[in-house]
Order: C-alpha cells, then structure tokens, then sequence
C-alpha cells in the first residue's frame, strides 16, 4: 500500500474546494493508495508525473515506487490545471 504525500501547493487547492467536491475527490485520492496506476490514467508528457480525472478536476502526481510514496502536486479545474 502506498502513502499518500499532499504538498502544500496541492493542500491549498484542497482548501478552496466545496464539501461535496472535497469528499468526491478525496474518495478517488483515497483509491490511488491501492493503485496508484489505475485504468484511465494519463502520464503527462511535459512533466514528470500522472494525471487522474475526478469529473472536471484532475489531480496530477508523481509515484516513488522505491519508497510506496504518491506525491499530489495539483488539483484544478481541467482549465486550469496545465497553466
């Protein structure tokens, strides 16, 4: 099972989102700790990391499989998230 890291970066985008968005997303975020590579994620090709869609929202990460770490760097709104 891996942990799960927020960064702070990724802590104040949680912090601005409404309670039933905040428990949607952190229900999938949840999951990744089983599977951090589950189906219909995307490797991002600028960055290093993955990208996991929670229906307008993505959530980018990076995996440590060495260490069982998930890093959560960003949570926004699909227009905003690649800026």
């Amino acid at each position: 099972m891996y942990q799960l890291k927020v960064l702070p970066s990724a802590q104040r985008d949680l912090d601005s989102l409404d309670s039933p968005l905040f428990e949607r997303i952190k229900s999938k975020l949840l999951e990744l700790r089983q599977d951090p590579r589950p189906i219909g994620i995307v490797k991002l090709t600028n960055e290093e990391g993955y990208r996991v869609r929670i229906g307008n929202y993505r959530a980018l990460y990076r995996i440590d499989d060495r260490n069982k770490l998930i890093y959560l760097y960003r949570i926004k709104h699909r227009k905003e998230v690649y800026r």
